[in-house]
């Protein structure tokens, strides 16, 4: 069995301090085989707070996998948006924009979405899903394939958001792919359910985090993603912040059958 915990949205520059601490006894506490970030972990692309954000990093004690959200580029220096959007991300974070992460039974692959043209909905291109998909082709089929990126690619229904350009085809090229679970942020809003799609047989299990250290709530917790992946299931913990006891807290819990996805 392995064990992920998915982070997003820690908007370093819009983030709250007093969830620092706890959040890294909770994450380091629960000993899982790689921890995930599913984008922005920056307010404005800023020296800084991409500074803050790579502190925060080194201090977790599992692997890291990160892909890059449209915060993480400059979005008020133009010129430095269209010529190097990730030229900061890149210095501070990883120069890898699409890192990839193997264990016996899962194989988790990023996939930027973000697009210098499209800062806001985002767009996956096709040299991107080509990537991933070869990617997931390579592992071997008892292994559970996870995708990572910032934009989702279902909606729920009271998003207002722009919905990421191109994410139907996305979608379906993905889930043609393997692809078992789609992990993402930005909506700062929790989510879990089955994608509504399928590629003939094969669906897959669609988790968004909520934002787990800003301050831009939209009306829920801030949060995180536990998912432990066993042969037969995926089960997903969502941990949100209790400001009673300043700790993060176990409050939903879902569990999705792998075999349901393939029939």
């Amino acid at each position: 069995m392995s064990r992920v915990i998915h982070l997003s949205d820690l908007h370093f520059g819009r983030d709250r301090p007093d969830l620092l601490n706890p959040l890294q006894d909770s994450v380091n506490g629960l000993n899982a085989d790689l921890v995930v970030i599913s984008g922005d972990l920056t307010q404005r692309a800023r020296h800084h707070q991409f500074e803050n954000a790579k502190r925060f990093v080194d201090k977790v004690a599992a692997p890291v996998l990160i892909v890059p959200g449209n915060h993480d580029i400059p979005l008020h220096r133009p010129v430095t948006r269209f010529l190097a959007p990730f030229r900061r991300y890149k210095r501070w974070i990883n120069a890898d924009l699409t890192p990839q992460f193997e264990t016996d039974d899962m194989v988790v692959i990023g996939v930027n979405s973000v697009d210098r043209f499209a800062w806001q909905a985002g767009r996956l291109s096709a040299r991107r899903l080509r990537h991933a998909c070869t990617a997931m082709e390579r592992a071997p089929k008892h292994k559970a394939r996870i995708i990572v990126m910032h934009h989702p690619l279902e909606h729920p229904v009271q998003t207002k958001k722009k919905p990421t350009r191109g994410a139907k085809q996305a979608l379906d090229q993905l889930l043609s792919g393997g692809a078992d679970m789609i992990l993402s942020g930005h909506l700062h809003a929790w989510h879990a359910e089955n994608f509504k799609v399928t590629s003939g047989t094969h669906s897959a299990v669609q988790l968004h985090a909520g934002t787990t250290l800003s301050t831009r709530l939209r009306g829920e917790p801030n949060d995180f993603n536990l998912i432990d992946i066993s042969p037969t299931s995926f089960d997903i913990q969502r941990l949100s912040f209790d400001e009673d006891s300043q700790r993060f807290e176990t409050t939903e819990a879902r569990q999705f059958s792998r075999a349901s996805l393939n029939s």
